[in-house]
């Protein structure tokens, strides 16, 4: 049984299917079938609630087949023994990753001071394409022309 902060999955939930794989050991790895692939229903589980579920579901991913299982293979080791326990550290650490609840995304706020350079951006860039061109079809304030400014030192 894999009990993780207070959720408890019972052994008849997750299924253990051994095979024989590649890797190391010998010749010991074509006799032996070492290799294990670990399959958890996650739609069939009652004891997970529902939004840690659904955030099961998106950590699986790929490893989530169309019946809603989570098959995981495993083929790391040279015993049985210690692949069916990387394959159940590997469900358990999913699971402990789904249990957290994430964070709700703060909007940023823009400072006043960069609000203000990118208005007065603008109203710069305005006046500079306002300049270009014909002189007579100016109407409004720009009809003195451009204005230079000349700092004393």
């Amino acid at each position: 049984m894999i009990e993780i902060c207070g959720i408890a999955i019972g052994p008849e939930e997750i299924r253990e299917s051994f095979m024989r794989c590649s890797g190391p050991g010998g010749q010991n790895v074509n006799k032996v079938n070492s290799g294990v692939q670990l399959r958890f229903n996650v739609l069939g589980c009652g004891s997970l609630p529902q939004d840690v579920r659904e955030r099961l579901i998106r950590i699986a991913g790929s490893r989530m087949n169309k019946e809603g299982e989570i098959v995981l293979t495993v083929q790391k080791h040279r015993s049985q023994t210690g692949n069916r326990q990387e394959a159940l550290y590997r469900l358990e650490e999913m699971i402990g990753e789904a249990l957290k609840k994430p964070n709700p995304r703060r909007p940023t706020r823009i400072p006043g001071g960069a609000r203000q350079r990118r208005l007065d951006d603008k109203r710069h860039r305005s006046m500079i394409k306002r300049f270009r061109g014909d002189a007579a079809g100016r109407t409004g304030p720009a009809d003195v022309g451009p204005v230079l400014l000349c700092t004393v030192h």
